[in-house]
């Protein structure tokens, strides 16, 4: 895929949505984890927590892109992804409990780059997904992650909060790359042919996308009832 195929720049547009979507987390711990710095490391904590853990990904993107050319591993990374997605609309408790405040620069930055490998699985298989392999689009789309995060994650939090439907379109995004991924893997290709496959490849996305809203929209209500003043009656 060519930097001048318009493929490549739609795929980099989904990259982007993804970060927008799954860096809201990663950018608590951050703050979380800087909040008792002195003034004036703060925002150099900040940049440098954020960029050390890009890194890391990048490094931890280039095994699971690897790993997705193996026999099943897309099936399974497809089914991972929709659970990413339908995690995405429930709704849940307070992110960055228990992570620490440091006063050392370096520590500070410690934290944020192990809390954010442990947390940036989602980030991680969605961008390999999508980027199929294309290490510019890899790259690009991680390196965008440092300004996401450090700069744009409070804005970004604002949005998603006052516009809750822009987080259902990004679990639809990702449900549309998890049902492109499942026929993408080697078995299925194998089995059905890759003319067959290509021909079911915007129903099989569609339906990645219409099950994952069809999941979380009953998750989200049956939590609903369930938080009810009448449920118990």
């Amino acid at each position: 895929m060519s930097y001048l195929e318009p493929l490549f720049w739609l795929a980099l547009l989904k990259i982007i949505w993804i970060n927008i979507l799954l860096s809201g987390d990663n950018a608590v711990v951050i703050a979380m984890a800087c909040r008792s710095l002195p003034d004036r490391l703060r925002r150099i904590g900040m940049i440098m927590g954020a960029a050390v853990a890009v890194g890391m990904r990048i490094v931890f993107t280039a095994i699971v892109a690897v790993l997705l050319g193996l026999p099943w591993l897309r099936i399974l990374g497809s089914i991972a992804l929709m659970y990413i997605a339908v995690d995405l609309v429930v709704p849940e408790g307070e992110e960055g409990e228990g992570v620490h405040g440091h006063e050392s620069l370096w520590r500070a930055v410690g934290t944020i780059a192990v809390a954010d490998l442990v947390m940036s699985l989602d980030n991680v298989v969605a961008i390999a997904a999508v980027a199929d392999g294309n290490w510019t689009l890899i790259i690009i789309g991680l390196v965008i992650s440092i300004p996401m995060i450090v700069a744009g994650a409070a804005l970004i939090m604002k949005l998603l909060s006052r516009f809750p439907w822009l987080v259902w379109a990004g679990a639809a995004l990702l449900g549309w790359v998890a049902g492109e991924m499942f026929l993408s893997d080697v078995k299925v290709l194998d089995y059905f042919g890759e003319a067959m496959v290509h021909q079911f490849e915007y129903i099989a996305a569609a339906a990645g996308a219409a099950m994952v809203l069809s999941i979380g929209w009953l998750i989200v209500r049956f939590k609903k009832s369930a938080h009810s003043p009448h449920a118990g009656s």
